[in-house]
């Protein structure tokens, strides 16, 4: 009898035994309805800290992550910065097994290694920032209407020039950069169709001094405005019309920035001890807020899986960044014309150029 007693007792306390590991094992799953929501994107080589497209959807998670009270890491909102194109998958990889609710790829060029992890993490939430993939339900996609922001652009530069010749360096050729090319020669030639556009690529998002070699031939070549599409390469071309700037304070010399407000880049203390901004404008992209809308729109369970946001005009999401100093009021008069007959559809701005 006392070994049957015994027996039982044994029984028991491994049942409880288990039950309290099963338990333990449930609360350690960041995917269990009682822990935090997590998210975490992967950059492009171009860095978190590339003063554009990056960096503005690092804000865009940050800013969530903080309104949402988490702490920066895996626990929370995090980032994994990508020194090369070989680095997406593993990257990508590394965020799964990380548990997160949400991964976010940034940039197009991440596409195929997303695509990929995607297929093979059929559970996994994904989105992709700045492009479309069609076909899984478990990837999000995001795109602007780059074109619209870049026409607004070309209409400050047509109207600003004294030189009538503009310029245009973009980073890798590809679908996304055509639309900003697109845009911006289209809103020059609408404002002022005497413009002369000169387009050159660097081949490169993340070459600060192939950058400064363009827009130094561009400069010479009597452009005094240049507008970049290229991530990081476009710090060269701040860096060489400060260099100008520097030199001769009453030289005109101009930079429309991208993607976020550039309006720091252009900051600049010339040879007569006074202070200039070579920053004309930036056409802002706003990652930031289209990254936060779909962490919001996931953590609230209406992840939106196989469908593609696209952001415009309509939402603030593209457009002219709010430092508008050396912008004329009757060049901003004209801007707000145009945008109001894009956001009617009277004017219709291409893609491609």
């Amino acid at each position: 009898m006392k070994k049957r007693t015994f027996a039982l007792a044994l029984v028991m306390i491994l049942a409880s035994a288990v039950f309290l590991g099963a338990c333990g094992s449930s609360g350690n799953n960041k995917k269990d309805s009682n822990k935090n929501f997590t998210l975490a994107m992967v950059t492009d080589t171009s860095g978190v800290d590339d003063r554009s497209f990056n960096q503005s959807a690092w804000e865009g998670l940050e800013k969530f992550g903080k309104d949402n009270h988490l702490q920066k890491g895996t626990d929370g909102y995090n980032y994994l910065q990508s020194s090369s194109e070989a680095d997406y998958k593993t990257n990508l990889n590394t965020a799964v097994r990380s548990n997160y609710n949400l991964i976010l790829g940034i940039g197009y060029k991440i596409k195929e290694a997303l695509t990929t992890i995607a297929k093979q993490q059929p559970d996994q939430q994904f989105a992709i920032v700045d492009e479309a993939i069609d076909g899984h339900k478990n990837v999000a996609s995001i795109g602007f209407k780059d074109n619209d922001g870049s026409f607004l652009a070309g209409v400050v530069a047509a109207l600003t020039t004294k030189t009538k010749k503009v310029g245009f360096v973009g980073g890798v050729k590809g679908a996304v950069i055509d639309r900003f090319e697109a845009g911006f020669t289209a809103g020059v030639k609408a404002a002022n169709p005497d413009v002369k556009v000169e387009v050159q690529y660097a081949n490169e998002f993340a070459k600060a001094d192939k950058g400064q070699q363009i827009a130094s031939a561009m400069y010479s070549g009597g452009v005094d405005v240049i507008f970049h599409a290229a991530g990081a390469t476009g710090n060269g071309v701040f860096a060489e019309a400060k260099n100008l700037k520097k030199k001769d304070p009453s030289r005109d010399v101009w930079v429309i920035g991208v993607d976020r407000d550039q309006w720091d880049e252009g900051k600049v203390k010339a040879n007569d001890g006074k202070e200039y901004n070579v920053t004309l404008a930036s056409e802002v992209k706003r990652v930031d807020i289209a990254v936060e809308d779909l962490a919001k729109r996931t953590k609230a369970g209406n992840f939106p899986g196989g469908k593609k946001l696209e952001y415009g005009l309509d939402k603030d999401a593209v457009g002219l960044s709010p430092h508008q100093d050396n912008i004329s009021k009757d060049v901003l008069t004209k801007v707000e014309e145009y945008k109001k007959k894009m956001i009617s559809g009277e004017i219709k701005v291409p893609s491609k150029p």
